[in-house]
């Protein structure tokens, strides 16, 4: 029996459990959009504001929901689940079409996701179009001379003039695919660019990451880092740090920049030298064994995603072997110890204890879209040899 064959089998009881229950949200939630957290182990709808009625496609995660979907129907072959996927693709062409909530570079999350996986699955051209009209609105983001895509609000907005932030690295394949698309070299040159950016200043020298950083947007000088979801400025957020090992590997594929591979070498291995003893982070790596700090299970499903991908690019082989066998013990961490099956606790969220802001109090010790989405994606890379991201 090969490696995979038995990962395959050994994780099988999971991706079964993890579709039920994305069956299960579909006949709950319909069209509609799940909140970014579970309140007391439930998805509630997404609230309603002045703008928006509740379950409105608005923020920035509703992509994970359907992104969902399109693993589970890669996984089931279930047409429910693509036809589920396509409503979806219609209300994200809406979205972009109506310009409705689109001021931030997470347009890569959400149309990645929500358009892009589908295009590549199905050819969908509704999919297509959407996604090309939002990485046009990603670009406008672009600042010159900083060489960077402003993170969030306005660009008029002083307050988030010049900042961009770590999960930046995760929107730019949206552009990548606009640029394998159309062939316009204005799409990769950006992704270029900025990943370098984030390369030279928001990975320290101590090779932990900054949350934020900002750039003087006139003159492009680079200017400060901080947090605003870490235990502070100096400490590293353990989101973040995920995010830079994935986020730099995969990045390092499309631009050929050998210091993005070694970049998420440098956050994989600081992100593993600081975990506790059960291999799932606290939300911020400065907190050690025997904190009661609450534990960020999404950063380590983002984690374990990022290191099958770093393993897959690595060129040393003592040093893949090591990143894949990580991955895959953080993955079975998640399954043996943070899953609503593993604690006899009844949730509809794939993945329990994760936090979203902790500063701020909000979504502290619940189950995340986010977090769903990517211990989901953990599975699909580890029990489907040859899978294609979607990223």
């Amino acid at each position: 029996m090969t490696l995979a064959t038995e990962l395959a089998t050994e994780l099988a009881p999971a991706v079964d459990a993890a579709i039920a229950t994305v069956r299960r949200n579909i006949a709950a939630f319909g069209d509609t959009y799940p909140d970014d957290t579970t309140r007391d182990g439930l998805y509630p709808p997404r609230p309603a504001t002045p703008e928006f009625a509740e379950g409105a496609n608005r923020g920035w995660t509703t992509s994970f929901w359907p992104g969902m979907q399109w693993l589970a129907y890669e996984v089931t072959g279930d047409d429910a689940f693509r036809v589920a996927g396509e409503r979806h693709v219609a209300d994200f062409a809406r979205r972009v079409a109506q310009g409705e909530d689109l001021q931030t570079h997470d347009l890569g999350f959400l149309y990645t996701l929500s358009c892009v996986a589908p295009w590549r699955l199905l050819g969908d051209e509704t999919a297509r179009t959407a996604a090309l009209s939002a990485a046009d609105h990603l670009m406008i983001r672009f600042l010159e001379p900083a060489g960077i895509l402003q993170a969030w609000g306005d660009l008029s907005d002083p307050a988030q003039r010049g900042r961009t932030i770590i999960d930046s690295l995760m929107n730019m394949p949206l552009l990548t695919w606009a640029g394998e698309q159309t062939g316009e070299a204005r799409f990769p040159d950006a992704v270029r660019r900025h990943t370098e950016q984030l390369e030279a200043h928001i990975l320290r020298d101590d090779d932990t990451t900054f949350h934020t950083f900002y750039w003087d947007a006139v003159t492009g000088e680079a200017l400060r880092g901080g947090t605003e979801q870490g235990a502070g400025d100096d400490s590293c957020w353990a989101r973040g740090q995920a995010w830079g090992i994935y986020g730099f590997a995969m990045n390092h594929q499309v631009t050929g920049n050998p210091a993005l591979l070694e970049a998420s070498r440098r956050c994989a291995d600081y992100f593993l030298a600081h975990l506790p003893s059960d291999g799932v982070p606290f939300w911020d790596l400065v907190y050690t064994d025997g904190s009661d700090a609450p534990r960020d299970s999404s950063a380590a499903a983002i984690a374990a995603c990022g290191l099958h991908e770093l393993a897959s690019v690595e060129t040393d082989p003592e040093r893949r072997d090591r990143y894949a066998r990580a991955g895959y013990d953080m993955l079975r961490a998640l399954v043996t110890g943070y899953t609503p099956a593993a604690e006899g606790a009844d949730s509809d969220a794939l993945l329990l204890h994760s936090v979203y802001d902790a500063p701020k109090s909000i979504g502290v010790d619940e189950g995340c879209l986010w977090g769903d989405y990517f211990y989901l994606e953990a599975l699909v890379r580890h029990t489907r040899p040859g899978w294609v991201r979607y990223w």
